[in-house]
């Protein structure tokens, strides 16, 4: 560093850069955690900033703050919500102290300082970090609370919506596909016709499920830490900071916040996260089922199923021309398999709960935003890039369907499993159609094995 100033903290005095907002305890950190070079997500600090400036509306409201500098808090925070390129002051590694004090003292220097540059103040009236800009506040109840109300914010914006828009596209494209007649594989191997419509139709059932599970963990999500403080008694806080700054939040952004009846349990634990990821890790699963689905439907053209064509998107080699790759069902599978990885993570931070308090905050809040970040994305591309422009290759559909001996299953009440059987291996081992074998080794008549074995009849269901 070329250009500094002098800060000091309760450890001393220490050199920062001139032009940082922040000061000498988050250039401690920067000093100390040169581990990843990868800094909170943006997300998450435009919540933290939220809700500084909801924690100086409820202190005004309170009386624990004077009103001047309750609004010099919250016109600093409003400078910073209004900043494109916010994380340049928050500089603090994702891996750092595991309480994210760092990240919650950044947050309190960067807002003192713009408060009190914007306010033209002098050191003995100036907005200070610890007793101004988190007054009411510990970083063990601030970082939860940061948590708890970015994922909400993220559900609420975009993965709940993203969600149904793949699920509308998914309803919307099997209504258009629903006269096409396909072979159903159990095991990779041919079984007992279906519709397209049914297939896709599976898949809308596994989101919406998905979407249901994940709608409810909202309430728990979005109940709050906040006015805990440092173990949960709220020691520092006013009585009616939890409430009041709940109400003001939810205010500041639209969604229904409430303050934990057990602070202790939401500062210890990170259970409602661990459940958070674990219902995104799920949607994961299903996302992967679908875009493996499609790859496998998508596959050939000539030496594969070649049931459908994905839309040409990109060159699929740089060697073979001509070569296109399903490449939005790779990568929303890829997409999938991190956000598995992450669940791995997030559910090794849930154990770290050390008596009042869980010491792997930072991370849990990283990769939890990141799932949310990619299977909201990828709900969205696999929707728009992947289903709703696939064509039907009808031909092979039917080529497939005509040979497919196991359409004899609908003859088992008729003749039993065991002749079917028969005819089933005949069928194989000659490559014949399957109702030609039927009509040799049966005395069933054409016209009634015509309508026993007509795949398009098989497929409606039977309950």
């Amino acid at each position: 560093m070329t250009n500094t100033r002098t800060e000091s903290d309760s450890m001393g005095e220490l050199e920062v850069p001139s032009d940082a907002l922040y000061g000498a305890q988050t250039q401690r950190a920067i000093n100390n955690f040169p581990l990843s070079g990868e800094r909170m997500p943006l997300t998450f600090l435009r919540t933290l900033v939220t809700i500084k400036k909801a924690a100086a509306l409820a202190n005004k409201k309170l009386e624990t703050l004077d009103a001047e500098t309750a609004d010099a808090i919250q016109q600093a925070c409003d400078t910073l919500l209004d900043e494109p390129e916010l994380q340049q002051h928050f500089p603090v590694d994702v891996f750092q102290t595991g309480s994210g004090t760092s990240t919650n003292m950044n947050a309190n220097e960067v807002i003192a300082n713009l408060a009190n540059q914007q306010q033209g103040k002098r050191e003995g009236e100036a907005v200070h970090p610890n007793d101004h800009v988190n007054n009411g506040q510990s970083s063990n109840d601030v970082i939860p609370t940061t948590i708890h109300a970015s994922a909400a914010i993220e559900l609420t914006e975009s993965l709940i919506p993203a969600i149904t828009k793949l699920i509308d596209i998914i309803d919307t494209k099997a209504s258009s596909v629903s006269d096409y007649c396909k072979t159903g594989r159990t095991h990779l191997m041919d079984a007992m016709p279906v519709r397209m419509d049914q297939s896709l139709g599976a898949w809308s059932a596994q989101l919406s499920q998905q979407r249901k599970t994940i709608k409810s963990l909202q309430p728990a999500i979005q109940t709050l830490a906040q006015g805990g403080t440092a173990v949960g008694t709220g020691v520092n806080a006013h009585p009616d900071f939890a409430a009041t700054f709940a109400s003001t939040l939810s205010e500041l952004t639209g969604i229904a916040f409430t303050p934990a009846d057990n602070c202790f349990a939401l500062i210890s634990s990170q259970d409602t996260a661990v459940t958070l990821s674990g219902a995104i890790k799920s949607l994961a699963v299903t996302l992967m089922k679908i875009s493996n689905d499609l790859r496998w439907m998508n596959s050939g053209p000539l030496a594969g199923l070649g049931e459908v064509s994905l839309p040409a998107l990109q060159p699929g080699s740089s060697i073979m021309p001509g070569k296109v790759n399903p490449v939005i069902p790779e990568a929303v599978a890829m997409a999938s398999a991190q956000v598995m990885g992450n669940d791995a993570a997030i559910t090794v931070g849930g154990q770290s709960g050390n008596f009042e308090l869980n010491v792997m905050l930072p991370m849990i809040a990283d990769n939890l935003l990141s799932s949310i970040k990619l299977i909201s994305n990828s709900c969205v591309l696999l929707g728009e890039q992947a289903i709703k422009g696939f064509t039907v290759n009808q031909e092979n559909l039917e080529k497939a369907l005509a040979k497919n001996p196991i359409l004899v299953t609908a003859l088992n009440p008729i003749i039993g499993y065991a002749k079917a059987a028969e005819i089933a291996k005949k069928a194989y081992k000659d490559k014949m159609p399957v109702i030609d074998v039927a009509e040799a080794m049966t005395d069933l008549p054409r016209s009634e094995l015509e309508s026993l074995l007509d795949p398009k009849k098989l497929t409606e269901t039977q309950r």
